[in-house]
């Protein structure tokens, strides 16, 4: 199973702002390791963010962005205390769940 998430989600006023780490190589499939064999594509394909169960976010993402990506969003309506659970699954099937708690 993939490293955990990073998840840091704290209020700034009536807004909670979370910021996301998701750890994954995201391979292109286009690059060749030391031997000039190339790399399978391993990528996330989706994700997902919940706060307390409501679906608050979704993406696709692709072979165009980098490995470790980092996503950040705002929202409203949040309270310190609520849960965020981010969710991705990735082109190989793998999947991770993680959750913080809003500060």
């Amino acid at each position: 199973m993939a490293d955990p998430m990073k998840i840091r989600a704290e209020m700034k006023g009536d807004t909670a702002e979370i910021r996301v780490l998701m750890a994954h190589p995201m391979e292109t499939g286009q690059r060749k390791d030391a031997k000039g064999q190339v790399v399978p594509a391993h990528f996330i394909k989706t994700f997902t963010a919940t706060l307390n169960g409501k679906v608050v976010l979704e993406g696709h993402l692709n072979t165009a962005v980098s490995r470790n990506p980092v996503i950040g969003f705002k929202v409203k309506g949040a309270a310190a205390g609520d849960k965020v659970v981010v969710s991705w699954e990735d082109n190989k099937g793998d999947k991770r769940s993680d959750e913080a708690t809003v500060a």
